[in-house]
């Protein structure tokens, strides 16, 4: 096959892969019980399909990404840091049924769990599973993390995928659900208390209902945190 023909191979695929993606992505749940989930024979490169759900937002603030089932959680943060739009500076946190996962601290004596011992496939091993991610304790970002699916991975594509999402993240240190609530206001109402100092917290050109797929799936592979935060 010559170059030319291998690259309108991988070009057709992607076609084909989009097309899916983007039936997937026209309603923001899926039925579980309508995809195939396995079992799978040991060994099988899995995926799991991820629905990250910003809390307390509205209208609400969420991404649905692809990503490897043996990623850690330790990996999985910066990935969902990215894709929500954080830069990634702080501390953060997985909640599932109670048990905390994070990062090593060896200053620090704690009962929780080192987030990079922990792999995406034995923590949410099912459809339905769920995680509570948190992030910035300070603003106190909460995301719902669940799993939708879990699927073979599809040959010839580079995990993770980001699929589609709504909305744009709210822009860091801005006061949390509360602060972002205000710049909201502010940005409908030019009449608005404060408007100014609300105003100067979001980046120019900020537009809180844009959402962009390829921007989104450039941050979900780029490393956190971001350089100069």
């Amino acid at each position: 096959m010559s170059r030319d023909d291998s690259v309108q191979a991988q070009l057709e695929f992607l076609a084909d892969f989009t097309e899916k993606v983007v039936k997937a992505s026209r309603t923001t749940e899926v039925d579980t019980e309508t995809v195939d989930s396995g079992p799978y024979p040991e060994g099988t490169k899995t995926v799991h399909r991820l629905k990250i759900t910003l809390r307390s937002v509205k209208p609400p603030v969420w991404r649905r990404i692809e990503v490897a089932s043996d990623t850690t959680l330790g990996e999985l943060s910066p990935m969902l840091e990215g894709v929500m739009g954080w830069d990634g500076g702080h501390l953060h946190a997985f909640d599932v049924d109670g048990t905390d996962y994070r990062p090593p601290d060896p200053d620090w004596d704690s009962a929780d769990l080192d987030e990079n011992k922990y792999r995406l496939g034995d923590v949410l091993p099912a459809v339905g599973a769920k995680v509570r991610w948190d992030y910035d304790f300070g603003d106190g970002w909460q995301h719902n993390v669940v799993v939708e699916a879990i699927t073979r991975a599809e040959s010839g594509l580079t995990y993770p995928l980001c699929i589609t999402g709504k909305r744009a993240c709210p822009p860091e240190d801005c006061g949390g659900r509360w602060g972002y609530a205000e710049i909201l206001r502010a940005l409908r109402d030019p009449n608005h208390p404060g408007r100014e100092d609300r105003l100067a917290m979001v980046p120019p050109g900020f537009d809180p209902a844009r959402f962009d797929l390829h921007q989104a799936q450039s941050a979900l592979r780029a490393p956190r945190p971001l350089e100069g935060w």
